[in-house]
């Protein structure tokens, strides 16, 4: 599995980014021992939490609380540590929730805070494992090179948002390195307007335990699923910041909608300060 690629599709989005953005960071200094026993505790871990991911499909009573906590276990796999500032987040029924994107690991660390379903490239959840991922998660899927399959997509969002159900989407349409980031593309939030359901802004960023912004996350160019995962696993420590900003009214334009939860996540990197609080799972 690569990741998306700049493309040259008239109305796809384009990312700047590639696998040359990408650096371990913190990774670098670390005796090679020590980094063979990290790997190695990680690797049991997620051996350990493998074989309860297919119950995370199964519509049990208390499955969000569940869900929830996984997916804090497996961002531990990862050495990944999510701190949660802003807004408090609302117990409201049929939220669109909509991040910059930086990996495929932005699904859990969304989830960790505000369990949902996921507006999600299709290819990526066609193999057995992801697809059960794809259960867990709720995905819808959607057809990156098919415009004309657009619209059911935002009609599924909308019944979904209806219904009652927190969605997650990354209007950026791509995928970026967190050292830059793209537009947020409109289409996502004309389900809000359709429904008539607020959206909830999150920035999601990556960082070293100095602070540093980490671009070992990334998932960008052609990187493979492999390659950043084992990326991931010899990164001493990651640090996911995930900001809530104040909801935003869906209102009958959704360009302007748009332009608003970009804005409110970009002036959000500005002026905050520190790191918020660490969730332990």
């Amino acid at each position: 599995m690569n990741a998306p690629a700049v493309t040259g599709h008239p109305w796809l989005p384009r990312a700047t980014c590639d696998i040359g953005c990408v650096g371990v960071g913190d990774a670098a200094g670390s005796p090679r021992s020590r980094m063979a026993l990290r790997v190695a505790l990680r690797v049991l871990l997620a051996l350990l939490l493998a074989p309860g991911m297919p119950l995370l499909a199964v519509p049990l009573p208390g499955r969000t609380s569940v869900q929830r906590v996984y997916c804090r276990l497996v961002l531990r796999c990862f050495g990944v540590r999510i701190t949660l500032s802003g807004n408090p987040i609302r117990n409201l029924r049929g939220v669109l929730v909509v991040s910059g994107h930086v990996s495929w690991l932005d699904a859990f660390a969304i989830g960790s805070v505000l369990p949902g379903s996921f507006v999600a490239r299709a290819d990526m959840f066609t193999g057995p494992a992801t697809g059960v991922v794809a259960r867990m998660c709720k995905i819808i899927p959607i057809e990156r090179a098919s415009l004309r399959r657009l619209p059911g997509v935002v009609d599924t969002v909308a019944r979904r948002l209806r219904a009652g159900q927190t969605v997650v989407a990354f209007p950026e349409g791509t995928t970026w390195c967190g050292l830059d980031r793209g537009a947020f593309y409109p289409a996502m939030f004309q389900a809000a307007i359709d429904a008539g359901r607020p959206v909830q802004p999150l920035r999601l960023t990556y960082h070293h335990a100095d602070g540093s912004v980490s671009t070992a996350p990334a998932f960008v160019g052609d990187d493979t699923l492999l390659r950043s995962i084992c990326r991931l696993l010899t990164v001493r420590r990651t640090v996911a910041r995930v900001h809530v900003e104040s909801l935003q009214l869906p209102g009958t334009d959704r360009r302007d909608l748009a332009g608003r939860c970009q804005s409110a996540v970009g002036v959000a990197a500005a002026r905050r300060a520190g790191h918020g609080r660490v969730l332990v799972a």
